[in-house]
Parts: structure tokens; sequence; C-alpha cells
């Protein structure tokens, strides 16, 4: 796989001492890399040395074979910042004549690109109405048309869907899945987990200005991760029984776990107990169901505890002091 994004030792230090510092890493032609970390971790700001907004203070980087911040490389860069701004007195299609403007375009060359742009973002006819009109979302549905006007090859892409809704999360999601299969290369700077896990092949994890992690999703995925079962006619001998049965890691849940409290959904369930799993996969998860309710036990409720991605995030920052919101 062609090396697209290159960096050796990059790091931007502030006067405050914040920012990132020896970052090294790369990022493959076709790849969808996701870019973690809590507020503050310097994300933005490595991001913002990529494109060429900001320039480094010890280190060095390429992207496409050319030095960062230089005309070659930003060429073939599509950016979409957090903090975006478009003017509110232009419609939404005039702000894309400008851009496309700014990259050099022919005007009927613009007019069928931006036409397309407008449709596969989902702003469609609403490109005529005054940006001053849209919602948040809909800025941000026109931040991403301008960062795929020029056709790049490379999109950054800082939380390219945060004012978005769920439906439109997911027609985000859609349309990289749809970039990536033409071959284009998605940094993803994202702090909604579940894009992250959905596209990316690859991701890392910053901190406090340092990388933590770098490798595959896959190796993430392929954990355990934690279900809870609230069932009656529990004992000990069940539990142990389950465990023979199965091979799985199961236990009493600690005191006071799952959802409490009285009322018509909880009456009568006062000697129900919950039971914690690790398992693969929700088929662990049926054939557990089935083993708990053919040995006698009443099963109440399940719950999936949290994605597997959110686990490993939370289990890599715990514990650390990081220098965002708190």
């Amino acid at each position: 796989m062609k090396t697209v994004i290159q960096t050796a030792g990059l790091g931007k230090i502030y006067a405050n001492g914040r920012g990132c510092r020896d970052i090294t890493l790369t990022v493959g032609q076709g790849e969808a890399f996701g870019f973690l970390g809590p507020n503050g971790a310097g994300k933005s700001t490595f991001v913002k040395m990529l494109v060429g907004l900001t320039a480094p203070t010890e280190g060095s980087g390429e992207v496409m074979g050319h030095p960062l911040g230089s005309v070659e490389s930003r060429r073939q860069i599509g950016y979409l910042p957090e903090l975006y701004r478009y003017q509110e007195w232009l419609s939404g299609e005039e702000v894309l004549r400008l851009h496309a403007g700014l990259l050099g375009m022919s005007r009927s060359e613009a007019s069928s690109r931006i036409n397309m742009l407008l449709d596969e973002v989902g702003i469609g006819k609403r490109g005529r109405d005054r940006v001053k009109h849209y919602s948040k979302g809909m800025q941000q549905r026109l931040g991403l048309a301008c960062a795929l006007l020029g056709d790049p090859q490379i999109l950054f892409l800082d939380e390219p869907s945060s004012a978005m809704d769920p439906v439109g999360r997911s027609e985000v999601r859609e349309l990289l899945h749809k970039l990536k299969q033409q071959g284009k290369t998605i940094f993803l700077n994202s702090h909604l987990l579940e894009d992250v896990e959905s596209v990316c092949d690859r991701l890392a994890l910053m901190m406090n200005g340092s990388m933590l992690y770098q490798g595959p999703l896959t190796d993430i995925l392929q954990r355990t991760i934690r279900w809870r079962f609230r069932v009656g006619g529990f004992s000990p001998v069940l539990l142990d029984w389950l465990r023979e049965r199965s091979g799985l890691n199961i236990y009493l849940a600690p005191a006071g776990a799952g959802s409490s409290g009285s009322g018509p959904d909880t009456e009568g369930m006062e000697d129900t107990v919950w039971l914690e799993a690790e398992l693969d996969s929700e088929h662990e998860a049926g054939w557990l169901n089935a083993l708990m309710v053919g040995q006698g036990m009443t099963l109440y409720e399940v719950n999936r505890l949290s994605d597997k991605l959110e686990d490993w995030f939370m289990e890599a920052v715990s514990g650390r002091n990081h220098r965002g919101e708190r």
C-alpha cells in the first residue's frame, strides 16, 4: 500500500506548553484512519500541521510525497475543520461557487460538480437558500461539500457529523464508505466512536499531546465486551453449572449494578440478581439466554453494556489526568 501521509517526530509546542510532540505515523492510500483522544489532547493541532495551517516546531512530515504546507501537498487534500464558518448572506450554492473559483475550476466544471455534491451531502434544492437559514447540521453538510469540491485524494475531516441528528450521521457514514470504495484516503478526527468503528481501518489515540496507541481497528474489535442479565430463580449452583457448561466468564454483578427502583416494571422482582458475562458476540448472548431459561431461571432483562471501541477508549484513558475540559 502506497504511503500518502507520513510524519516523523512531528510536533507543535505553543508558548503555554500545549500542542503535541513527537508524533510518528503513516497512513496508506485508500485507508480510513481514525484519530481519537479526549478534548485538549492535541488532535486539532496535529491535523492543522498536516493540512498546512500551522507550522511545526519539531520533526517533519509529507502528504502525497510533498512537504507539509507546500502548494503541491495542499492540492491533494480536502479539509473540513471543526470550527467552520461560511458567509451567511450567501446561498449554499454561492459558497461552493466561491470555493470553486479559489480552486481555479471552470464555470461549467463547477456547475456540474456543485449540483452533484449538493445532492450527495443531502442539501439538494436547499442549496439556493441563504446560509443564515441553515441549521448547524446543514452547515456541516455544506462544509463537507466544500471539502469534496476539488475531488481530493485525501480528506481531513474534523468532527464531520457532530452537529447532525442520527439520520444525518448515518448518511455521512454511507458517504464515507462510498469514498473509500473510490480509493479516497480519509483522516477522521472524531469523538463519535460509532462512526470510527463503522468506517475506519486503523486508528491512533492521543492524550496530552502524545501518542498512546496506533494499530488496526480489528485488534480492538476482537476484544470481549460485557453483557448483563437480570434473572430470577438464581442459585450459586446454577452459576457453577453455567460456567462449566458454557466455558464463559460469568459472575455476579456488584451490589447495586443494573437498573433499580420500584414500580409496575419491578414489582415482584425483589429476588432477582444481575449476572455479568464477557462475550465475543451476540450469538453467545443468545446461547447463554437459552441455557439460563433451560435451567428454570426467569430472564427479565439483557443489556449490552457498551460498544467495544468505547470500552477500549475508556480503559486507555482511565486513571490518567488530561488537560481537557476538567
